[in-house]
């Protein structure tokens, strides 16, 4: 078998033809495409990225925003519970005073009408007294006579108070 020198240059320029034209038209859009769709792919992959940090910052952010809340509803919950407790032991504090000051005042009322029962039945009683010295003396009554003379002004007494 011989080797063939035309043939074999003939075939070499046919093949650099092709190339040249495959490389034109076929391969240099092909190739741009390809660099395009990487471009663009790897813009996408950078734009993910880039939400998926900004997706863990607003996630992190909102956690934040969230125990800060949980906190800030703890302490008004918490000052909530102390002002209840100092309202109530103020409202209790009050009532007690309120009550003794009407107990105080209801002895005070019940006193004074003691001192003026005491006082009406003394009068009433040393007017009796006199009215029975004077029946006594108007008439000398024996000692059976004065019991029943006592006996009626006491139920008159007794009747009046």
């Amino acid at each position: 078998m011989s080797f063939v020198w035309t043939s074999f240059v003939y075939a070499l320029v046919a093949f650099g033809i092709l190339m040249w034209v495959l490389k034109r038209y076929a391969f240099g859009p092909l190739f741009g495409i390809m660099e395009k769709r990487q471009s663009l792919i790897q813009e996408q992959i950078s734009t993910a990225e880039k939400n998926r940090a900004e997706a863990e910052r607003l996630l992190n952010e909102q956690k934040q925003a969230i125990q800060s809340a949980r906190k800030d509803a703890y302490d008004l919950i918490e000052q909530a519970k102390v002002t209840s407790t100092r309202q109530a032991d103020d409202i209790l504090a009050q009532a007690k005073d309120e009550a003794n000051r009407l107990k105080n005042e209801a002895l005070k009322d019940i006193e004074n009408e003691k001192n003026k029962a005491v006082a009406a039945l003394r009068g009433q009683v040393s007017a009796m007294s006199v009215l029975i010295a004077s029946k006594i003396i108007e008439k000398q009554v024996d000692e059976k006579s004065q019991q029943e003379l006592i006996d009626q002004y006491l139920k008159e007494v007794g009747g009046n108070v």
